[in-house]
């Protein structure tokens, strides 16, 4: 090195390049900060964010802490797919060329205490999750529903205030869910499915539908906005309330198990094809019921087995969780779902130390 650049090197910086240095480095801290401000909902004290969101869903009542925050009471299951082929012109996805794949679900209720009676679950689940020989994966979580009660996130965050529990009685705020009810009609559909349709006791007779679109590619790189669902070979039984809340809290657990100790269950996988005027984000409008429908193959229920020890306890079924041929469609709740099935999930993670889950006899819930 010469004698000028070892005296350049070693020069002090002058006052003026030391303090602009010093801005410089000053504003990349406070870009930093804001952004992580805003991230944490500091600087907007308004915006919904994932862990606002489940926040909302951990105060309804119970006890989440190291479950999930929604869905919170389920059973693991697995077996496989069967997929026939006749998805694979509209998506290179690998799970749909004809074959076999393994598949590692979760039957739920839609409630936030997992120990509450199976009565409470008017709305059952099914997730899934498909595997492919390359190691890609297709996520599904679906509802029994035909429609979703709310578009966005916004509104889901809003239904989720109404449904706390009021230390008083026990219960939800009748006149909160009414208020709720009357300032969003798009929930109507929902709610006329809940008030009319057929109580079942059973998770194996219902269909399970995505609610939300999604996009199938095809190997020319075109786009099919679909739904879908899997639909039971069960036919379903009606059962009054009344005789359901003679069942026990554990009725579809038990139900479950019986029927699998007889041989395995089965569903067939329907994919719904939009046409041009149809939503594909949101998740409260039904597509008319003359839409193209393709059987793309069938899920085969093996073996199921209690959340606390079984293989899909440390599992979320992300719905954004996609293979190459299955994409997002604009939808604002898919997003949504993901981050807030990302925070439930870091929560109940770290709090299993702490709240450890055990494995009680069916029916000895409190």
């Amino acid at each position: 090195m010469s004698d000028e650049e070892n005296l350049t090197r070693h020069t002090p910086l002058s006052p003026a390049a030391l303090a602009g240095r010093l801005a410089v480095i000053g504003g990349v801290l406070f870009i930093s900060a804001l952004a992580f401000a805003y991230a944490g909902g500091w600087l907007t004290p308004d915006r919904l964010t994932p862990a606002r969101m489940v926040a909302a869903l951990s105060d309804r009542g119970g006890n989440p802490l190291g479950h999930r925050r929604n869905h919170s009471k389920g059973m693991c299951f697995t077996g496989v797919f069967d997929a026939n082929g006749a998805a694979s012109q509209y998506s290179v996805a690998p799970m749909l060329v004809a074959g076999r794949y393994p598949v590692l679900g979760r039957f739920a209720i839609a409630v936030g205490n997992p120990d509450a009676s199976d009565i409470m679950g008017r709305v059952k689940s099914m997730a899934v999750r498909i595997v492919s020989p390359n190691g890609q994966e297709w996520r599904s979580g679906m509802n029994n529903s035909p429609v979703f009660v709310v578009s966005n996130p916004r509104d889901f965050y809003e239904l989720t205030l109404a449904q706390d529990i009021d230390p008083a009685t026990g219960k939800p705020d009748p006149d909160a869910m009414k208020r709720f009810s009357a300032t969003h009609p798009d929930s109507a559909p929902f709610a006329e499915w809940s008030q009319t349709a057929p109580w079942t006791a059973s998770w194996a007779d219902q269909a399970y539908n995505s609610l939300n679109a999604f996009l199938f590619v095809d190997a020319g790189g075109a786009r099919h906005l679909v739904r879908w669902s899997m639909e039971p070979t069960v036919l379903p039984t009606a059962v009054p309330l009344a005789a359901l809340a003679s069942m026990g809290p554990d009725f579809l657990e038990h139900d479950l198990v019986r029927r699998l100790a007889d041989g395995p269950l089965t569903w067939r996988l329907m994919v719904t094809f939009a046409e041009p005027g149809d939503p594909s984000n949101d998740a409260t409008k039904a597509w008319p019921s003359d839409r193209k429908r393709v059987d793309v193959g069938t899920l085969i229920v093996q073996k199921a087995e209690a959340e606390a020890v079984g293989p899909c306890r440390d599992f979320n079924y992300d719905p954004t969780i996609l293979p190459t041929g299955i994409a997002v469609s604009d939808d604002p709740l898919l997003a949504a779902r993901s981050a807030a099935y990302a925070k439930s999930f870091d929560l109940r993670t770290a709090e299993a130390a702490d709240y450890p889950r055990t494995v009680r006899p069916a029916g000895d819930r409190p």
